[in-house]
């Protein structure tokens, strides 16, 4: 990127990288097609909404916007502790699981320190990478799924300060049971810092969520108030960890970050897990329900523990994109991974039955185009 001869003098890292984003959001595709979608079922959000309880919560303390949020979190954060059996400094609280990716980035790594991921796996996380000049270091999935041990292998033979695994997987939903991510955590080289991404941990098995330590300060678990919870608008996330690493995070965060809409909004629908449960009910109930249209239209549905189902289309990232592009002209929001082989699928998350019937109309005459 060229720089002008008066303007500001960027970092190289910053002039070398390309100007794009992570996600082109549903908002600007409308913008470009003049029209809304009419079914949005493609950034994994929850259509079914958030608790009434924290809608309410948040309606009573509108008025109270004309103060700064409490930099400390302190009435979630404690809140999150009791509720997941943990002490006060075992939790930081975040702008999302976004943020807070980004947050552990900057406290780790240098210019050139290398960092494992998988290839494919949640793209936001690379970029805090290449912005702070980390070396990105790949592994390919395995069966649709992370691969621990060649997640392993890349660290020790990297060196790596930091390894970022997500189970349930996202873009695939797919997951490894407890015991295999505990072997994944028992392997760390010294050193090294396990980022469990767990957005998505509410949705999934009680058997693949191992339990949590938090006096082994080489793992860090992520959480986020913005799947099963429906508040992913208001960019609520927190992680669970050792305090000595999570008291570090005052070193670096945006005190104010979260705001206070976010806080009330968080701590009202953690206090409503009834309304959590018949959430996730939904959300199972609509994932048999895009299972048995791909079925119907001859497609594969993976398994899948996360709010959305990847469906494989059948051949490879070139007709897969083209079945995406034809749902999107009809007016059906969905995503796909970005590499091969992941992208032969396309992903599309929990819908309400208005949703689903959309998707039910418009799949078979995408399948069809694509095709012809």
């Amino acid at each position: 990127m060229p720089q002008h001869p008066r303007g500001p003098r960027y970092t190289r890292t910053m002039a070398e990288l390309p100007a794009t984003v992570p996600f082109v959001g549903p908002e600007a595709q409308e913008r470009s097609r003049g029209r809304p979608f009419r079914a949005r079922i493609g950034a994994n959000e929850s259509v079914f909404g958030p608790s009434p309880r924290a809608i309410e919560a948040m309606r009573q303390a509108a008025a109270d916007c004309w103060m700064y949020a409490d930099p400390e979190n302190h009435d979630l954060k404690a809140a999150l502790a009791k509720h997941h059996g943990v002490d006060f400094e075992n939790i930081v609280v975040g702008e999302g699981i976004d943020a807070l990716l980004g947050y552990t980035v900057r406290m780790l790594i240098e210019p050139g320190d290398p960092v494992v991921t998988s290839l494919g796996a949640y793209p936001t996380f690379n970029f805090h990478v290449a912005g702070f000049g980390g070396k990105l270091v790949r592994v390919p999935y395995r069966g649709d799924r992370e691969d621990p041990e060649a997640l392993l292998d890349a660290a020790r033979r990297e060196n790596a300060k930091l390894v970022y695994f997500a189970n349930p997987d996202n873009p695939m939903g797919t997951w490894w049971g407890a015991s295999e991510v505990q072997r994944l955590i028992d392997g760390l080289p010294p050193g090294t810092v396990l980022l469990l991404d767990e957005a998505y941990s509410d949705t999934a098995p009680a058997d693949a969520i191992p339990p949590i330590d938090v006096s082994n300060p080489q793992v860090l678990r992520l959480r986020t108030f913005s799947k099963a919870y429906g508040l992913a608008g208001l960019r609520v996330g927190y992680a669970i960890g050792e305090a000595g690493l999570i008291r570090s995070f005052d070193k670096i965060r945006n005190h104010f970050g979260v705001n206070r809409m976010g806080q009330v909004g968080a701590l009202a629908a953690l206090a409503d897990q009834p309304y959590l449960d018949s959430v996730v009910r939904k959300i199972a109930e609509a994932r048999e329900r895009i299972a048995a249209i791909a079925q119907s239209n001859g497609l594969e549905a993976l398994p899948s523990a996360t709010n959305f189902v990847a469906i494989d289309c059948g051949g490879d990232g070139a007709f897969a994109k083209r079945v995406l592009e034809e749902l999107i002209a009809r007016d059906v929001f969905v995503r796909m991974p970005g590499v091969a082989p992941l992208d032969r699928c396309i992903r599309i998350s929990a819908g309400t039955e208005s949703d689903l019937a959309v998707l039910s109309e418009a799949l078979p005459e995408a399948l069809k185009a694509a095709r012809g």
